[in-house]
């Protein structure tokens, strides 16, 4: 239906236009063209009022051709969530001809993505950084299909939580040298935290040996591509997204596909080279513990060829590593802005660990409030605050209004994290009691609310493959942190606290990070600077 008769001004358009052109037959060829005239009104008044585009969900109106187009932008989950109040839980989007629904309550986004899962598991068909940079290989962007299926099954057996636990030695090295770095260079907060998630990650997948420097060679070349992906997936960032006969131009016309071109080749080669690196020490008989050994062995199982294999553990680093450090970014902030919560950790760990040794997982069912403090910071500021949108591949339905096929589903998990109703009143500050019961303990929780207490890992079978992992890393960073240091607010000349701007960030594409801050950070006991250092020594650091 054109997009003129989609309204109730459209239909008076056409019937206006149909009265001028029934005039003009009516004087030519008399009743005979009349009734003609009159039947074709009928028809589309009657197309008109069964319409399903009359129910669409509510969303503001856009301009001419573009729609919104111009309202997809930087910052846009604080708009979604100011167009809550106005428009409702659902609202609905035109960029340029696209469809898209921005979802701003849980109840929709369990009700489509979790349970209506069939046919809501599909990513928009990103031409740049799906289709060309990586080949339609990377889990997160990659079209629901049966290569998605085996990309994940696999994924789902590298980082399930049970297999995570292998991994709690190499988790437990990075928190001691990241703590151990802080101390020493405060200032280089986000290097020491970038280094940390890269260093883990690239060991947990490839058994790659700890980064001493965030300015690894293999680390600046994933992080580069990581960057340029996350850019190039954000709506808008090229022109080809919204008019996809672009892709049809020669690579020579279009210096946007010669680069992506460039950067698949490029990435694909890098990816490949660390693989085969673990494929000749499994043929050694290396006794290697790390996600791509175990695809290689299990190849007859998990089905995924060399290519595929590859690019998986691609997916993996970038899926871990730009995002945990940014969370510890945000969590530092916290500490920043909360003393009280940091004061309340330290003496969770002063009664548990004590100060003769360092915290491990052994601890981890005894510090409730640490545990709470984790799901808190994804909570309070979850570092993909729309996340990766699906797409729908059936017309559907939703409390009478109508999705139609095709459309972009973005989840406003920043606006979800604030509801009232189920984190209550004070949701826009960090308090990791609203986790905890009387008791102290960990609260069941809300049954809206999913297993992690939170929205920040996503929804149906598009959630985050490596929640567990993520986790895992973020308690045994905090923990060693705390324990270990005292972070606190630096001061100006005068003795007065220096500001903090809570609601700053850098958005990076997907990822948004903190905007860069300072504090001061000092050993909480005297002993603790030299405890770090005798464990580094012990791990070979």
């Amino acid at each position: 239906m054109s997009s003129l008769s989609a309204s109730p001004q459209g239909l008076l358009e056409v019937l206006k236009s149909s009265s001028l052109q029934l005039w003009l037959t009516v004087q030519d060829h008399g009743t005979f063209s009349l009734g003609i005239v009159l039947g074709l009104i009928v028809l589309y008044a009657a197309r008109y009022l069964a319409s399903p585009y009359r129910k669409l969900p509510p969303g503001p109106r856009g301009y001419p051709i573009i729609g919104n187009l111009l309202e997809m932008k930087a910052g846009q989950w604080l708009k979604f969530a100011e167009w809550h109040k106005k428009y409702g839980d659902l609202i609905y989007l035109n960029a340029a001809g696209q469809p898209v629904v921005i979802i701003n309550s849980q109840k929709v986004a369990v009700a489509l993505l979790d349970r209506r899962a069939a046919i809501y598991s599909d990513r928009p068909r990103n031409i740049v950084a799906c289709d060309i940079m990586t080949g339609g290989l990377l889990l997160g962007f990659a079209r629901y299909g049966e290569t998605w299926r085996r990309l994940r099954k696999a994924a789902n057996e590298g980082f399930s939580k049970s297999s995570v636990k292998g991994f709690y030695e190499t988790q437990i090295t990075e928190a001691v040298l990241q703590a151990s770095d802080l101390l020493a260079s405060p200032a280089r907060w986000d290097q020491h935290f970038r280094r940390a998630a890269a260093s883990m990650i690239l060991s947990v997948v490839y058994s790659y040996p700890t980064l001493k420097s965030e300015e690894d060679r293999i680390v600046e070349a994933i992080n580069d591509f990581a960057e340029r992906l996350f850019k190039a997936a954000v709506m808008g960032a090229y022109l080809v997204h919204f008019f996809p006969w672009l892709q049809h131009l020669p690579s020579s016309l279009a210096k946007w596909k010669r680069d992506a071109e460039t950067w698949y080749k490029q990435d694909t080669a890098l990816f490949e080279s660390l693989l085969h690196k673990v494929e000749a020490n499994v043929a050694k008989g290396d006794d290697y513990q790390s996600v791509t050994a175990t695809l290689i062995r299990e190849v007859e199982k998990n089905k995924l060829s060399s290519i595929e294999r590859a690019w998986i553990g691609g997916t993996m680093y970038v899926g871990g590593a730009d995002t945990t450090s940014a969370m510890m970014g945000w969590w530092m902030l916290a500490m920043l802005a909360y003393p009280e919560t940091q004061a309340r950790a330290h003496a969770e760990l002063d009664a548990i660990v004590g100060r003769a040794r360092l915290p491990t997982f052994a601890d981890f069912p005894h510090l409730p409030y640490i545990r709470a403090m984790v799901k808190e910071a994804l909570r309070w500021r979850p570092v993909a605050p729309l996340g990766v949108p699906h797409q729908s591949t059936e017309d559907d339905w939703f409390e009478d209004m109508f999705i139609p096929k095709g459309t972009l589903c973005f989840t406003n998990v920043w606006h979800m994290n604030r509801d009232p109703e189920l984190f209550g009143k004070n949701t826009e500050h960090f308090d990791p009691a609203r986790y905890l019961d009387a008791n102290g303990e960990l609260a069941s929780g809300v049954s809206d609310i999913k297993e992690q207490g939170h929205f920040a890992y996503g929804f149906g079978r598009r959630n985050c493959v490596g929640r567990h992992m993520a986790d895992n890393s973020l308690f045994i960073n905090i923990a060693v942190m705390l324990w270990a240091t005292k972070i606190e607010r630096k001061k100006d000349a005068s003795g007065r606290f220096l500001p903090l701007d809570l609601d700053g960030w850098v958005d990076v594409g997907v990822v948004v990070r903190p905007a860069p801050f300072d504090f001061e950070i000092t050993p909480r006991f005297p002993e603790a600077t030299g405890m770090l250092a005798q464990e580094r020594e012990l791990r070979g650091l």
